[in-house]
């Protein structure tokens, strides 16, 4: 396991097209294939995590603290994490271009129970917002959390990101109201809440 809590954070396009028996009006099929992450892939994965991160928080977070996420730390981290599977990482590709991803594993929160899984991170880059890969890397991941023996899922999201709150709350997530916290974020402390909901 890695040492400490990282921010990774959850980010998602809402209205994305895909077949998927939760989201009962947006049945068509997708038009992204989700394969686990190798080696070579943490590169592209960390420039998404940042491109996505500048764009999906802007206005939600300084423009200094924005401009200032670091492409190779990222990819430090996320090499580790597809060197150890921890958390797994999946990718959603348009033939070979990546253009999302995911990493989910069991919850980092304390006094989680063992069959509770977590979305750790999920990012599709900002030119493919929008057509269905966010439901394609949250149906890879949910099917991964299922074979690991998870009967429920969560993630933490910024209250004020209601793009990706109203996302997960389509595909059955239901807020925690008693989880609100306040969490460091680059220079400023932003306000997060826990979402749940179970796996079948």
């Amino acid at each position: 396991m890695m040492p400490q809590r990282r921010q990774w954070g959850a980010f998602v396009s809402p209205w994305a097209p895909g077949r998927f028996p939760f989201f009962p009006l947006l049945n068509i099929m997708s038009l992204y294939q989700v394969r686990p992450a190798v080696a070579r892939d943490a590169a592209t994965i960390a420039a998404i995590h940042v491109n996505t991160w500048q764009e999906a928080y802007e206005g939600l977070l300084p423009e200094a603290d924005l401009k200032a996420i670091s492409v190779d730390k990222r990819l430090k981290l996320w090499r580790e994490a597809i060197q150890y599977g921890d958390p797994q990482v999946h990718v959603a590709v348009d033939g070979d271009r990546i253009v999302g991803f995911v990493g989910f594993d069991r919850s980092r929160d304390p006094k989680s129970k063992p069959t509770t899984g977590e979305i750790w991170a999920i990012y599709v880059g900002p030119g493919d917002w929008d057509q269905g890969a966010g439901l394609a890397l949250w149906d890879a991941a949910r099917e991964g959390l299922v074979e690991e023996g998870c009967t429920e899922v969560t993630l933490w999201v910024m209250l004020k990101n209601e793009r990706a709150l109203r996302f997960f709350e389509l595909a059955g997530f239901k807020r925690e109201l008693n989880t609100a916290r306040t969490t460091p974020m680059g220079s400023v402390k932003v306000e997060e809440i826990r979402l749940k909901r179970k796996l079948d």
